[in-house]
């Protein structure tokens, strides 16, 4: 077995360790900082992870590999052109919100079809947990940049750095079903995708934790059985 086939045996890990430092970097590091180097780092990080998570299957890596080089292009650009950064924004927002929404697919796949739970599974659920937070972040971005004023409590555009910060604070509370309401959606298209991430989280608990728990449980009998 080589280091890659190693590190996918652990490719939960490493993922759920870079989504954590996404959501939770900003802790450790100054807030301006975080916001305008640090989180960027991470979400190519995560990416990077992403396509460990499909290291196995060719054509899912590719297309990982794919986006992970827009995104890329999109930084560089952004860097050399000047005027072209709502544009870039826009087309990234657009490029994450893809890859969430294909890597959340995956997670949930590998998950529902493993045959034992173990670390591996474990960690696989809570990742597609937050990647739903996050896959609804990009989710209410793109919104706000089709409909702007989609949300109050957004005081800035959502090309500013505190404003997707929100965002992505409120798609995690909406999927918590905290609802503090200091940002609320306001216009049609954002109350109904408010609606539809706060179904698919209880969904996510009712069915596939249950789902693995049932597997646990079923494993745990079987282990029982075999013993006496």
């Amino acid at each position: 077995m080589n280091g890659l086939d190693q590190l996918y045996q652990k490719r939960f890990t490493v993922f759920i360790i870079s989504l954590c430092a996404i959501l939770f970097g900003n802790l450790i590091f100054p807030e301006k900082l975080y916001q305008l180097i640090i989180a960027p780092l991470f979400l190519i990080i995560n990416i990077l992870t992403g396509i460990l998570l499909v290291y196995k299957k060719s054509k899912a890596k590719k297309l990982y590999v794919s986006l992970l080089l827009v995104i890329l292009l999109t930084y560089l650009m952004e860097n050399l052109v000047s005027g072209s950064e709502s544009l870039l924004n826009y087309l990234r927002f657009g490029f994450f919100f893809l890859f969430y929404a294909i890597v959340t697919v995956e997670v949930i796949s590998q998950v529902w079809r493993a045959d034992k739970v173990n670390e591996t599974v474990i960690l696989g659920l809570i990742s597609g947990y937050i990647c739903l937070g996050l896959l609804g972040s990009f989710l209410f971005m793109s919104i706000e940049i089709i409909e702007p004023g989609s949300y109050s409590g957004i005081s800035e555009g959502i090309n500013s750095a505190s404003s997707r910060a929100s965002l992505i604070y409120f798609s995690y509370i909406t999927l918590m079903t905290i609802g503090y309401g200091e940002i609320a959606p306001t216009s049609e298209l954002a109350r109904s995708a408010s609606v539809l991430l706060g179904l698919l989280g209880q969904f996510y608990l009712v069915i596939i934790t249950a789902i693995v728990v049932g597997k646990f449980l079923g494993q745990k009998m079987l282990d029982s059985d075999n013993t006496n």
